[in-house]
């Protein structure tokens, strides 16, 4: 195995705390090849994907890739922008604000990157990056509020590949949840209680998760509890009964049954209970992209419409609205605890490795 990172490394380089923020990831651009490139790298991590592993590989390249490339890309459309997918616009847009809260707070003593688990701005590249920047203490914060073996744990499985090829391990830190955390839920809560006061309340708060096979619940995976808990602790700080909200998932994929309830089905049958106005936010997503954008937005408004639903509203995700840029320099605060102040005499450090005999 050919090791990486001594090439880069100097003496005389000042040492720095790196934070990497990551997503799932966007394809580079919205056509059938690009989606192709993308889904077949996404779908073929054994951590989205717990099939046998050589009948998914079949089931991936002789059907899905044939068949799904071209509606993604379809979809895709109808959401890009000139800078690009939504999901990459936002998540840089929050590594940017996250950077500016952590040059305020420490000054240059801690630079934050962002990736993506899977396409363009990969983790080995963005580590790349942060290490050859002086970094020696590294906190990883997936932005997936509830953990999930597919997002959190298929994260660090990147991030742990990567460093089996570096000879020079940072300290490392991985933030694998923080669907409880009091500064997340409240932004949660902040976000709902404004578009209350400019738009009103409807008869129901939706809160719609990404979903996942029901068996990952059954083999342990911790991501429904969380789920519920972060439903029921944001529905506390807004004061909610248990009939003034509703926990659901959408975005299933396949035959096999997922957690339930399901977004689009609940959304067909709520008109014929009495409930003609819903509003929905989606509190697993930091960020909008694709799921949010498309699915929530505009296909399951039209599910809930057609049924009888008279208004349906779409509460966007925090993005890198401000009480979210607080939250996640909060969690990241509490994570670099006794990290800082790093040495900074890089001067007199290269002297003396000179003096050791090293080239630089």
């Amino acid at each position: 195995m050919r090791y990486r990172g001594s090439q880069d490394f100097k003496h005389s380089q000042s040492p720095r705390v790196g934070v990497l923020v990551t997503n799932l990831g966007t394809p580079d651009k919205p056509e059938k090849g690009a989606l192709r490139r993308y889904l077949r790298e996404f779908l073929s991590d054994p951590r989205v994907v717990e099939v046998p592993r050589l009948l998914w590989l079949m089931i991936l390249h002789g059907v899905i890739l044939n068949i799904r490339p071209a509606r993604s890309a379809a979809a895709y459309r109808t959401v890009w922008t000139d800078e690009g997918s939504p999901l990459l616009t936002n998540t840089r847009a929050q590594a940017e604000a996250l950077q500016t809260a952590m040059t305020r707070l420490h000054g240059e003593s801690v630079i934050v990157e962002y990736a993506m688990r899977y396409g363009t701005r990969s983790i080995p590249e963005q580590l790349q990056s942060l290490f050859e920047m002086g970094t020696r203490k590294l906190l990883v914060l997936p932005l997936y509020p509830q953990y999930s073996g597919p997002t959190g744990g298929s994260t660090f499985d990147a991030v742990a590949a990567d460093f089996q090829r570096r000879r020079w391990l940072p300290d490392l830190r991985f933030v694998a949840q923080y669907h409880d955390h009091p500064a997340y839920i409240q932004a949660l809560a902040d976000s709902i209680r404004a578009h209350w006061a400019e738009h009103g309340r409807a008869e129901l708060l939706l809160m719609s998760y990404h979903g996942e096979p029901q068996r990952y619940l059954e083999q342990g995976d911790p991501y429904h509890c969380q789920c519920h808990k972060t439903s029921r602790l944001l529905a506390e700080a807004l004061e909610l009964t248990g009939d003034e909200y509703q926990t659901c998932f959408q975005s299933r994929f396949g035959r096999e049954p997922w957690l339930q309830p399901y977004t689009d089905a609940t959304l067909k049958a709520l008109p014929g209970k009495g409930i003609r106005s819903v509003q929905l936010i989606c509190p697993g997503f930091s960020a909008d992209c694709l799921e949010t954008i498309e699915e929530i937005g505009v296909e399951n408004r039209e599910y809930f419409m057609h049924a009888g639903g008279e208004r349906y509203e779409y509460i966007p995700c925090l993005n890198s609205q401000q009480g979210h840029i607080e939250a996640l320099t909060q969690i990241i605060e509490e994570q670099i605890q006794g990290w800082l102040p790093l040495s900074q005499d890089s001067d007199a450090t290269a002297a003396r490795a000179r003096n050791l005999g090293a080239a630089s």
